[in-house]
């Protein structure tokens, strides 16, 4: 991998005899986009990663102009098949295909793009500055293979279904997958089934009893992504989203911060389907330039249904846990309002931390304004962490300094509303570094629990170095930050629980690791 890197999308993850794959939106000139081709890593434990050249790189008139964002499929005999968007001559979005040049390459090095590219033209009514990022491919009970490709018409965001038979030669669908009014671009559009009970992931073309299918887009206007879970009718080729959930920006979210172009594809190793996201730089660009990359995946997290049925919960993928090292346990600890206390006998700035608080005191909520119920990032802009409350805010400070001039704040505070409690997650960054001129924004998502039954909830962050990773509640609500801190750095950076409100709780079990660094691209 050069000196210098910028790595968006997640592109084409897979599994494939014993290796995962993945390739990446990356520029090797530069730590800016620009220059975009198909960077490949692999691994054996989705942990530690190998970098080879890059699989997919402007070769041909139908992607001179760029490789963008797309996915693998794994054909029947053992296959593997990268559909991916080219930009041409004429700046149209066109679909391409590319097959491994040697199946018996463990690393499948190399890969060979037919000269029958594009399979997939944008063709009459369809926007060709606005048509990318095919999906992973299913098969129907028929004998047809189907994908979707992102689209807009005017402000209304489209996923255009298209059919094949022989993955060469592929007809566009008289209608979309699903289409929404004002939603703007939809990229990175990813459509997969979840079975409606237990955790097991499931092939992409799983259908039937027991199953619902999960989509979701990414909002080329907001710059953050949402999902619905709903029916799949096989036949018509139609998706009808429940009625559980906002069809819109103000949806179900995989992640409430830092989190876009993300990708999910199944494992067959471990009978799960895993879950990629990119978090971009919060930095100046001439930082990006500076420090010579820019951009992160994320870690990867498995990703099911909720025994509720109305969203999904996501995990960090269970290999992570190979690399806690030394521990610290804190056990019945109260803390009453206005308190904190430090988490000390480990370095805290590459850390895995899981917290479960009790919560008492609710009689003192705050009342919940039913306005508030759609814009929870608001909410937490407002009510942050120096904001005292009644119930909450109470949590983690991460990556703070000695005496908290430093800190990032992960917490939750608790509202009343009309007939139940309103549990809001948040992540406030807002006081993460002494650097000026740096992006900071609350992040903030809601949490589908009932605290008044449960009187407890918990939290897991990971953190590395500028990067804080937040999943609520065994994983119903997920928050991650970039963040800069300029005195919280390596030895100095500090970890605290605390609280602000009104109402005591209690730590009933704080587990905190080190962890070590994984061989991250040979590096």
């Amino acid at each position: 991998m050069g000196s210098s890197t910028n790595a968006p999308d997640p592109n084409g993850p897979m599994y494939f005899n014993g290796v995962y794959h993945l390739f990446y939106q990356y520029n090797p000139n530069g730590s800016v986009w620009g220059n975009i081709v198909w960077a490949h890593s692999v691994s054996t434990d989705l942990v530690n990663w190998i970098a080879l050249d890059p699989a997919i790189r402007p070769s041909k008139p139908f992607d001179i102009n760029g490789c963008w964002s797309g996915s693998a499929t794994v054909l029947p005999g053992n296959r593997p098949v990268i559909f991916y968007t080219g930009i041409d001559p004429q700046q149209r979005q066109l679909q391409n295909v590319a097959f491994p040049k040697d199946l018996s390459d463990p690393y499948l090095r190399e890969w060979v793009k037919p000269d029958y590219n594009p399979v997939i033209a944008p063709g009459d009514g369809i926007n060709a500055s606005a048509f990318r990022d095919p999906t992973t491919a299913w098969r129907g009970p028929g004998t047809h293979w189907k994908l979707v490709v992102g689209s807009k018409w005017n402000r209304r965001g489209k996923a255009i279904l298209y059919r094949s038979r022989d993955f060469v030669h592929w007809v566009k669908a008289k209608h979309p997958l699903h289409t929404v009014k004002d939603t703007g671009m939809w990229e990175c559009p990813d459509f997969y089934p979840v079975a409606v009970k237990g955790r097991r992931g499931l092939d992409t073309s799983a259908y039937g009893d027991g199953v619902k299918h999960v989509l979701k887009v990414s909002l080329d206007l907001r710059r953050y992504e949402y999902y619905t879970l709903g029916k799949y009718y096989h036949y018509q080729d139609k998706y009808v989203p429940d009625s559980t959930s906002a069809d819109d920006h103000t949806g179900l979210r995989y992640d409430y911060g830092n989190f876009y172009a993300s990708k999910t594809f199944f494992d067959p190793k471990k009978q799960r389907r895993i879950l990629w996201g990119w978090a971009n730089e919060s930095d100046a660009k001439d930082v990006d330039i500076a420090k010579g990359w820019a951009g992160i995946q994320a870690i990867p997290r498995t990703i099911w249904l909720d025994s509720s049925g109305r969203q999904l919960v996501q995990w960090p993928i269970e290999e992570l846990e190979s690399l806690r090292g030394k521990h610290v346990v804190v056990e019945h600890k109260k803390v009453s309002g206005g308190n904190s206390f430090e988490v000390e006998g480990i370095n805290s700035s590459q850390a895995d931390v899981e917290v479960a608080f009790e919560v008492s005191g609710l009689e003192k909520a705050e009342a919940f304004d039913p306005s508030w119920a759609t814009d929870a990032e608001a909410l937490c802009g407002q009510k942050r962490a120096d904001v005292k409350g009644g119930v909450g805010p109470f949590g983690l400070l991460v990556l703070a300094s000695a005496n908290m001039e430093e800190k990032t704040a992960v917490f939750f505070r608790i509202f009343k509303a009309e007939h139940k409690h309103v549990v809001l997650m948040c992540h406030d960054p807002t006081r993460s570094s002494m650097r000026p001129n740096l992006y900071r924004p609350t992040f903030a998502g809601y949490v589908d629990v009932d605290i008044a039954k449960t009187g407890k909830i918990s939290l897991r962050s990971l953190i590395d170095h500028s990067v804080v990773e937040s999943f609520g509640a065994e994983g119903k609500t997920c928050i991650t930050s970039r963040v800069y801190p300029s005195l919280a750095i390596g030895k100095d950076a500090h970890l605290f629980v605390f609280n602000n409100g009104l109402a005591d709780v209690k730590v009933s079990e704080l587990k905190a690791w080190e962890i070590r660094r994984p061989l991250m691209n040979g590096a």
